[in-house]
C-alpha cells in the first residue's frame, strides 16, 4: 500500500470518528395534533360557509383548495403557475411543515411546537355572519380551551414563548380588544386573547410593534418546481425587454377622497403606453396571473401604493417579475418582511416616494422615475431577481431550492422562539419581548 493512499484512509477514518454536528439542534419542531374541526373541517364546506374566489372558469367549485391551498393550475402544462387564494396559506404552511427535516414526535423533544390552526378561516363566520358578529370576541377561545385540557404540559412548560401558528391575514383584523361594545365589523380578538398572548404569530402584516408576530410574505402564484424552472423563470425575467416606464395594477375606481392611488390614476390618464399601464384589478385577479405577470415583465417599475392596509400581494408580484416596486411609506414592506428583504438595502432594489409629498406637495411621479438613469434600473432589477427566491413559496415536496419564503419564515419563528426561551431560562423577563434583534434578515 502506497504511503499516500495510507495517509488517505487515515484522513478518512479520523473524519468519520468525528460526530457530525448536530443540523436540528435548536431546530427541532413538534406539529401539535388538533382535532380536524381546528384545521381540515374548516375546508369540508368551503362552497357554503365561506366564499373562495373560484377563477371563473374553475370545475369544480372550491378549486382553490387544490394542491393543499397552492389552487388548481393555470394551465394543464405548467408545474409553477397556480391559481392562488391568500386566505389558504394556512393549509399550505401546515402542508410544507411536514416536509421540515427536524420534525419529532414527542413535544419534550422540541425546541418549537407549531399549531395547525387554520385561525382565518375559522374567523370567518364571524366576519362574513351578521349575527356572529357579537360573538367576534371569542375567535380561538374553543382552541385555548383545547391546549390547556389536552396535555397542558406542552402549553405549560415555556409558558407558550415555543408555540407559533400561521394567520393568513393582517394582524390588525385579529387584534380588536375583546371588551369593545359594539363590536367592529371585519375584525376579531384572537390575538388579544391572554391565552395566546406568548405565541409568536407569522402574519401577512404585522403591526407597528410586532412583538407578538412577524410579517411573511404575500403568496405569489409562483411555486416553481424543480430549481431548473426557477432559474428558467428568473433568466426570463432578466432579459426581458420593458418599454412601459410605470404599471399599476390595482383597484382603478375614483378614490372619494385625495390619496395616493387617486394621484397615480390622475398621473396615468391620458398616457401612452410607455409611460404608464393600468392593469384593473377590481375583479379576480389574483386568481389569473396572466393578466398582470405580463404587463409586470414589460414594466420598470410597479407602484405599490398602500389600500386598506400598507401592504400589497402586488409588491411580490412585481418582485417575481423583477419589476422594481415604488413604495410610498416604510409601512408596506421595510419594516414589515425583516427576515426575507434585508430593510438597510431597500434602496438597492425599490424606490421609495413619501405619500404626501405626492399628494400634497405636487411630486411628480412620472419625473421621479423618469430621472432614474437606465445602469441604476438594471442594477436595482439585478438585485431585485437575486432576493426573488427569497419570497416565493416553492411547491411541497418539491427539491430544495435554497431558503425559499417557508423555509426563512420557520428560521425566523425558530430564533425568536430560542431568543424568548433563553430569557425564560436565565429570568430575564426584560429580554422576553425585545425586538432588537427581531428584524436581520434570515
Amino acid at each position: 500500500m502506497s504511503r499516500r493512499l495510507l495517509f488517505l484512509l487515515i484522513i478518512a477514518s479520523a473524519r468519520a470518528a468525528t460526530p457530525d454536528p448536530d443540523a436540528c439542534a435548536g431546530r427541532r419542531i413538534h406539529i401539535r395534533q388538533l382535532p380536524a374541526r381546528f384545521n381540515t373541517d374548516l375546508l369540508r364546506h368551503c362552497d357554503t360557509a365561506f366564499p373562495l374566489a373560484d377563477h371563473p372558469s374553475a370545475t369544480p367549485s372550491c378549486s382553490s383548495l387544490a394542491n393543499h391551498g397552492l389552487g388548481s393550475r393555470t394551465h394543464n402544462r405548467t408545474r409553477s403557475w397556480y391559481r392562488t387564494d391568500a386566505r389558504l396559506l394556512e393549509p399550505f404552511f401546515h402542508r410544507r411543515l411536514l416536509d421540515h427535516r427536524c420534525l419529532v414526535d414527542e413535544p419534550a423533544r422540541a425546541d418549537a411546537v407549531f399549531l395547525p390552526y387554520y385561525a382565518a378561516l375559522d374567523a370567518l363566520p364571524f366576519v362574513l355572519e351578521p349575527a356572529m358578529l357579537n360573538f367576534s370576541g371569542v375567535h380561538g377561545v374553543p382552541l385555548a380551551q383545547f391546549l390547556a385540557r389536552d396535555r397542558p404540559r406542552v402549553l405549560a412548560r415555556r409558558h407558550g414563548h415555543d408555540h407559533f401558528l400561521v394567520l393568513a391575514g393582517p394582524a390588525w383584523d385579529y387584534a380588536q380588544p375583546p371588551d369593545t361594545d359594539p363590536r367592529l365589523w371585519g375584525s376579531t380578538s384572537l390575538l388579544r386573547r391572554p391565552e395566546f398572548e406568548n405565541f409568536t404569530f407569522l402574519t401577512l402584516e404585522s403591526r407597528a410593534w410586532p412583538w407578538q408576530e412577524h410579517a411573511v410574505p404575500h403568496p405569489t402564484s409562483f411555486h416553481p418546481s424543480p430549481l431548473s424552472r426557477l432559474r428558467a423563470w428568473i433568466a426570463r425575467a432578466r432579459r426581458s425587454r420593458r418599454p412601459t416606464l410605470m404599471l399599476y395594477a390595482g383597484t382603478v375606481s375614483k378614490p372619494s377622497r385625495p390619496n395616493i392611488r387617486g394621484s397615480i390614476l390622475a398621473e396615468c390618464a391620458n398616457r401612452t403606453l410607455d409611460v404608464c399601464n393600468l392593469v384593473d384589478c377590481s375583479g379576480a385577479c389574483a386568481l389569473d396571473p396572466i393578466r398582470y405577470m405580463r404587463p409586470m415583465l414589460k414594466a420598470r417599475f410597479c407602484l405599490q401604493p398602500p389600500g386598506d392596509t400598507p401592504t400589497r400581494r402586488s409588491t411580490f408580484d412585481a418582485i417575481v417579475a423583477g419589476c422594481v416596486p415604488v413604495f410610498f411609506e416604510n409601512a408596506s414592506a421595510r419594516t414589515q418582511y425583516g427576515w426575507h428583504l434585508p430593510p438597510g438595502t431597500y434602496d438597492e432594489f425599490s424606490v421609495t416616494i413619501p405619500k404626501d409629498a405626492v399628494v400634497l406637495g405636487g411630486v411628480q411621479i412620472v419625473e421621479t422615475l423618469a430621472a432614474v438613469p437606465e445602469e441604476v434600473v438594471a442594477r436595482m432589477r439585478e438585485r431585485l431577481l437575486e432576493l426573488a427566491p427569497r419570497v416565493v413559496y416553492r411547491r411541497h415536496g418539491s427539491e430544495k431550492m435554497g431558503m425559499d419564503a417557508v423555509d426563512i419564515a420557520v428560521e425566523g419563528a425558530l430564533r425568536r422562539i430560542r431568543r424568548r426561551v433563553r430569557a425564560l431560562e436565565d429570568g430575564r423577563p426584560e429580554a422576553l419581548y425585545s425586538l432588537d434583534d427581531d428584524d436581520q434578515v434570515i
